[in-house]
């Protein structure tokens, strides 16, 4: 199995019908340089001479064929069995309605894709690995989730964790397999992967962010041992010897033990590095080692002549099939390696890694709650595909700007004269970390009545979490009506979208929105501006290592 192997749907089918083309071809030359000579040596022999030449050639020729159709058939049934590796899901199992960005200016659009570690304990293998026996067979939970932001131009990514402790709204939630309805609720974060599997966690990050996620992925405590055994260890660094054990004032740890300075961990070491939490001091330096460990793999695969080296190349595409479940859109071996060739263009240097900016929790001391306008900022970078990082050349953030870079579209007719457009305006400024502004649709509804639209009015039978204010129209025939009411607001066209979730025109007044009768004015990210507790690390930073908290230091 070769790369090109890979490739297709019927991989091994597709790449090898060229290479029996070709050998057809050179036997052919091969059996005409020979008969050439050999005509020569017999002195121009009768055609009785080229009977036997002609038998053994067709006979070669079908030994030929069966031996190409013989790996044809290897790869088509090794191409399967990896197909059969992989656990498919839902993309989205819960009640979000976050919209795709819009494409650049060269028609590209960004992918965002959502990992997830989960802590399932449900096979031997994992009660093995993450202990807790009396928990086996109990919903998972997502102690690990990352936002992984690839540039509509793929010349840059961004990464955002959220720490599992972080509360937030967990729409309301349907598990696909059994079919059980989850209501809504306000609890932390990593609790939404057992209210309806990976496509509930993905809702929830929609509606906090905003950002519309393409695909989800997961892995599990065996799955973390099989990529790390597969590329063969991961560089991490500690500043002094650490050893995360049970001690008198907490009880648990990883078990990770490593004398100071740089290791290569693999297998059980690779796990326990990602799980330590106590060693490091919090769950918050707890994500800065999963992103100094998830640089190091990215700079070790790229350092690695993966694609050139098929037994390499075959242990790692096992162990990933093995170890990944995925959303159903992604659920093929090429669908796989064509997103992992798409991560792959991106420089080491273009990589960002950060968590979500975040304060304490006001109703829970132990847990964290978004940092209100840092956060927000954080979202509206990766909604607007604008870079983390400022290494980029000014005409890529031009060429990947989004909503706030676009230039205003020329506008539509409007259907209807102002005091027949029907509008309903709804209250969407609430948000996991800060109440949503009473009467604010009646305030809005009202302006737009002052301003000539009579059938403005609130609606109040929909309550929903907008980081954006956003004008939505459900058909093509309203489309100008809606950026007719975009307008007399002083909201960007930019920011009027058609949805399937309206009857009507209707105004969400987003958490942007939260005061004032005109909409405020939007300045545009600027690539590299990300709030200061971002806790931002590139990924060519091979300098950092980890400080660790003094009572696990041996």
């Amino acid at each position: 199995m070769t790369q090109s192997g890979l490739r297709g749907e019927g991989p091994a089918v597709e790449d090898t019908m060229p290479l029996a083309q070709h050998e057809k071809s050179a036997g052919g030359g091969h059996s005409r340089r020979g008969g050439s000579g050999h005509g020569r040596g017999n002195g121009g022999r009768g055609t009785g001479g080229r009977g036997p030449r002609r038998r053994v050639l067709r006979w070669s020729a079908t030994v030929l064929a069966v031996v190409i159709l013989g790996t044809a058939g290897a790869g088509y049934l090794y191409y399967e069995h990896l197909n059969g590796n992989i656990r498919k899901g839902e993309r989205d199992s819960g009640d979000s309605k976050a919209q795709k960005t819009k494409a650049n200016a060269d028609g590209q659009t960004p992918v965002n894709i959502l990992l997830i570690g989960s802590d399932s304990r449900n096979s031997d293998a994992n009660v093995a690995l993450g202990g807790s026996r009396e928990n086996r067979g109990s919903p998972p939970l997502g102690d690990v989730q990352m936002l992984i932001h690839l540039a509509a131009d793929r010349k840059s990514a961004e990464v955002v964790s959220i720490p599992r402790d972080t509360r937030v709204d967990i729409p309301k939630c349907r598990d696909p397999k059994t079919g059980k309805e989850y209501p809504p609720v306000n609890t932390i974060i990593n609790e939404s992967l057992a209210r309806g599997g990976a496509g509930c966690t993905l809702a929830t990050w929609q509606n906090l962010t905003g950002v519309y996620i393409d695909h989800w992925m997961t892995i599990d405590f065996a799955g973390v041992v099989k990529m790390a055994d597969a590329i063969g260890g991961v560089d991490v660094c500690v500043k002094q010897n650490v050893w995360d054990r049970s001690t008198a004032a907490a009880h648990g740890g990883s078990g990770l033990k490593l004398t100071a300075g740089t290791h290569k961990v693999k297998g059980v070491q690779a796990l326990q590095w990602l799980r330590t939490r106590h060693a490091w001091g919090s769950d918050l330096l707890r994500a800065r080692a999963q992103h100094m460990y998830l640089n190091s793999m990215i700079r070790t695969l790229k350092s690695q002549s993966i694609f050139t080296d098929t037994g390499r190349l075959l242990n790692l595409t096992e162990a990933a099939t093995k170890s990944l479940g995925v959303s159903e859109e992604i659920g093929t071996p090429k669908k796989l390696y064509d997103l992992s060739m798409q991560l792959k263009t991106v420089p080491t240097d273009r990589i960002t890694m950060t968590t979500m900016p975040n304060v304490q929790d006001p109703q829970n001391r132990d847990h964290v709650v978004p940092d209100g306008a840092n956060a927000q900022k954080v979202w509206k970078l990766i909604r607007d595909d604008v870079a983390f990082d400022s290494h980029g050349k000014p005409e890529d953030a031009k060429k990947n700007a989004g909503k706030s870079g676009d230039k205003t579209p020329p506008a539509t007719q409007p259907a209807h004269p102002d005091g027949q457009i029907g509008v309903a305006v709804q209250n969407g400024t609430g948000t996991s970390t800060l109440a949503a502004v009473p009467h604010r649709a009646t305030a809005i509804s009202q302006e737009l009545a002052q301003k000539g639209f009579g059938k403005a009015a609130a609606d109040s039978s929909v309550t929903p979490s907008a980081s954006e204010t956003v004008v939505r129209y459900p058909s093509a025939e309203l489309k100008g009506d809606a950026e007719r009411v975009a307008t007399a607001l002083g909201i960007p066209t930019t920011s009027v979208e058609k949805s399937t979730d309206v009857s009507g025109v209707t105004v969400v007044v987003g958490a942007d929105w939260r005061q004032g009768s005109s909409y405020p004015k939007q300045k545009a990210p600027k690539a590299g501006d990300i709030p200061e507790n971002s806790d931002a690390i590139n990924g060519a930073d091979t300098t950092q290592c980890m400080d660790v908290y003094a009572p696990y230091r041996w």
